[in-house]
């Protein structure tokens, strides 16, 4: 098994059992204790887990990974939903953009479109998608954070509040098996609900990871969404809560 993979059911495990020991992941992997305390230590360093004396459990629920963390994690799987995203938008149509590592590889797949309309609070977005000619960008008002570049605040909100968009394109940090929408910041999560208020179809873009990471910040339900857009198939309870809302669901 690759290390990559072997990580990566790391992560899964956590997700369904929570804390778990050394032994128990040597026990589920078939690898040296030597080879999964190298793993956790990797992994705690890109705040994928939290590292404990023993062991590993989730990932802090009240602070986010680190933004230029989060940049290069599971760069192919963002691009693969890229895709996917940017191949359901149809040219000359409006769109919201929100805050989000994911979103801005969207924003990249975006520039094949023609003639779109986009309203973000996103400044590297506003910035990928400024260089097609053919676009028309509008940037919301708001407080910058230096940090990723995101626009937040009650002003953001309110302009927000001034559209009526026929796409609204949104990341998330995690997704319970309940269906709730999952984040760290309250005010981007405010900004995110005032997108899904003012869109005609809601795009939820989310690689497998955020599938049961803890955040301490609700934003709504899966069911508000028009489709989801990832790259490994949901648990089978968040599948047949998807198909009871009438949510697409797009393998990317």
């Amino acid at each position: 098994m690759s290390q990559t993979l072997r990580q990566s059911k790391i992560i899964d495990l956590i997700k369904q059992k929570g804390y778990l020991t050394i032994d128990e992941l040597v026990a589920e992997l078939d690898v040296t204790p030597q080879t999964i305390r190298r793993d956790l230590n990797q992994m705690a360093k890109r705040g994928e887990i939290e590292r404990h004396h023993g062991g590993a459990g989730p990932a802090s629920s009240t602070e986010n990974t680190e933004y230029q963390t989060r940049k290069i994690q599971y760069h192919t799987e963002k691009h693969r939903i890229a895709q996917q995203v940017a191949a359901h938008i149809p040219d000359h149509s409006s769109l919201f953009i929100n805050i989000g590592t994911t979103n801005e590889t969207i924003a990249q797949a975006l520039l094949e479109r023609k003639g779109l309309k986009v309203v973000t609070n996103n400044l590297i977005v506003a910035s990928i998608l400024s260089a097609k000619p053919d676009f028309t960008v509008i940037i919301a008002g708001g407080e910058v954070r230096s940090r990723d570049g995101g626009i937040v605040g009650e002003a953001t909100r309110d302009f927000v509040h001034q559209f009526k968009l026929d796409y609204g394109i949104i990341g998330i940090s995690g997704i319970d098996d309940e269906g709730s929408l999952l984040d760290f910041d309250y005010q981007e999560v405010r900004i995110a609900q005032a997108i899904i208020a003012n869109s005609r179809y809601v795009y939820l873009a989310a690689d497998h990871s955020k599938f049961g990471r803890s955040a301490m910040v609700r934003l709504g339900n899966l069911e508000q969404c028009s489709a989801l857009f990832t790259d490994q198939k949901p648990s089978d309870k968040l599948t047949a809560l998807m198909e009871q809302a009438q949510v697409q669901l797009y393998l990317c």
